[in-house]
């Protein structure tokens, strides 16, 4: 049997599709709430090494230290440290947070860098206080260089989740231990194109969010006019 007619057999069982669906589910739900929750996180810790110089270094080093953890080995330390057990999908959720948020903290103090400081004392000559500021004028223009960030730990995300398999929680990366272990090849080619695909929609769908939230980004090209001779 060639390799094409065994996978067509795999994906012709509803079992292996309904398995093939739950597993995509989780693997969305592993990635992108911890990105979710990364980025709030790592704003937070941006606004705050940008209102204290002092504490700038301390983050960084910090987000350092955290992000050079392996993540099997995160995977395991976090029962112990939040109370779950073993096989509780939140443990994947708290380690990847950690990770995207570490991974965020550099990229967020750039970005805020990266706002012109005649903006930001324009903003505070209306009257806007620090946080109204923050979150209108300063966060938002921040954007453009904060989305490439963001951008490689969505995929970071995407690609570390799978790992979580080895603890029995992993999403997609259930097919790739399961082909594994019984040798059999369709679930894990199944588990790698699909986990390329969500990776290239997710970059897309980040891509497209940058855009609408900057408009005044956006650059037109100039129209050229030709004059015949």
């Amino acid at each position: 049997m060639s390799f094409f007619d065994e996978l067509g057999q795999y994906l012709g069982s509803a079992s292996n599709r309904e398995q093939i669906v739950d597993t995509l589910a989780e693997h969305c739900y592993l990635a992108l709430l911890p990105l979710v929750l990364g980025i709030v996180l790592a704003i937070a810790i941006g606004w705050l090494g940008r209102a204290w110089p002092r504490a700038r270094g301390v983050t960084l080093v910090l987000a350092n230290l955290v992000y050079t953890i392996p993540s099997l080995a995160l995977f395991v330390m976090i029962p112990s440290l939040i109370g779950t057990k073993m096989l509780d999908s939140i443990n994947v959720v708290v380690a990847l947070t950690l990770y995207t948020a570490a991974l965020l903290v550099r990229p967020v103090l750039d970005a805020l860098d990266a706002v012109p400081p005649a903006v930001i004392a324009s903003a505070t000559a209306m009257g806007y206080r620090p946080a109204r500021r923050f979150l209108t004028v300063e966060l938002p223009l921040a954007v453009p260089v904060l989305a490439a960030g963001v951008r490689v730990a969505s995929v970071s995300n995407i690609s570390l989740v799978s790992v979580g398999a080895l603890i029995g929680v992993g999403g997609l990366g259930v097919l790739f231990t399961d082909g594994f272990q019984r040798e059999y090849f369709s679930p894990i080619v199944v588990g790698i194109v699909l986990t390329l695909l969500l990776a290239l929609v997710v970059d897309l769908l980040l891509v497209l969010s940058r855009r609408l939230l900057t408009p005044w980004d956006r650059t037109t090209a100039p129209v050229r006019t030709e004059v015949a001779v």
